[in-house]
């Protein structure tokens, strides 16, 4: 069989150790044949690949990133952009395809599934937001990269009696930020599923610094909101699946802080860095199990799956049960976060 890979979406650490398990497994042990498909959707669109075998694998277990590159292309915003994946597929030989993305990669890959392509996903955010699985892979380096700059934060912040709000990721869940805030011992954390009160906020925060506590680190989600809703948060520039480019949140938030407390307050977005360098050892071994199980899915010819972690075992499940609904951060784990507020 001729099986083709690609990776989607925001690049992820463990991404190179799905590409290698999927290789190594597939041709050691079935004789699989591979293509890489280059930058997302784009190269089964484009018929842009490079060639991938142990060979080209080696050495990429550590290292962040993907070998094969990305991008947010969408083949259904795209003149007959479906029919165009599945002529160069056949073209290349192609029997089947690893899909190894989040919600919008994985939402193509289940479309195209329904119209006859044989393919399985793989599951990748650093968000943990995806239904079907636990836990995805990134997100635990993400987290840890996080709670490493809210350590950091907590030493400047303290030498100089500032508020400093710490931006992090999570458009539509705060999973990243509740860990995160948790772990690093942050003073709030604000989360998308929950719109935030800003003068519950300042006042939290006055408690505090009256009681002589003269550091918070305050810990927000990108898509955390306001409940009275006046703080305008994005561009309006929206990407090819649609969503709305964020930022801005953590700025606004520490200029209404310090306006309404007279705290000095600062702001670290830290953005893509949550996304970059070395994957930990424990999305090393997540993400080379999911890679395992998804070329074991391609060979049993079980196309319209997705491979899925459930109480420490990896499983299949139907594509449509990852993509379906975003999965947000328990309301419980919320509550263990806001004992620790003020």
């Amino acid at each position: 069989m001729r099986v083709g890979v690609l990776t989607g979406g925001g690049d992820c650490p463990g991404l190179n150790a799905v590409i290698r398990a999927v290789v190594r497994k597939g041709e050691q042990s079935y004789g699989h044949e591979f293509v890489g498909f280059l930058d997302g959707w784009r190269g089964p669109l484009e018929r842009r690949t490079m060639p991938l075998d142990v060979e080209h694998c080696r050495g990429i277990l550590p290292r962040g990133g993907t070998i094969l590159g990305s991008s947010r292309t969408n083949p259904y915003k795209v003149e007959d952009g479906p029919a165009r994946v599945k002529e160069n597929m056949a073209a290349l030989g192609v029997d089947a395809l690893v899909a190894i993305g989040g919600e919008d990669t994985l939402g193509v890959a289940h479309k195209l599934s329904g119209e006859g392509v044989a393919v399985v996903g793989v599951p990748k955010t650093i968000d943990n937001d995806l239904s079907g699985t636990e836990v995805t892979f990134g997100f635990h380096t993400a987290v840890q990269i996080v709670v490493d700059a809210i350590d950091r934060l907590h030493t400047t912040a303290e030498s100089h009696d500032r508020v400093l709000v710490c931006e992090v990721m999570g458009r539509h869940a705060g999973w990243i930020a509740t860990y995160a805030g948790i772990a690093g011992g942050a003073a709030e954390v604000l989360v998308p599923e929950v719109p935030f009160d800003i003068d519950h906020v300042c006042a939290d925060l006055t408690r505090r610094h009256e009681k002589g506590r003269f550091a918070s680190i305050v810990v927000v989600a990108e898509g955390a909101k306001p409940k009275e809703g006046t703080m305008v948060l994005s561009s309006g520039e929206v990407d090819a699946f649609g969503h709305v480019r964020l930022g801005g949140i953590g700025q606004v938030l520490a200029e209404e802080i310090e306006k309404r407390t007279g705290f000095e307050t600062r702001v670290t977005v830290l953005g893509h860095i949550q996304r970059g360098g070395t994957p930990t050892a424990f999305d090393r071994v997540l993400a080379t199990r999911f890679g395992v199980a998804a070329i074991d899915a391609i060979h049993a010819r079980d196309f319209g799956t997705m491979v899925a972690l459930r109480a420490g075992a990896i499983i299949r499940v139907p594509l449509a049960e990852g993509v379906d609904v975003l999965k947000t951060v328990d309301p419980e784990l919320l509550e263990v976060a806001e004992l620790f507020h003020g």
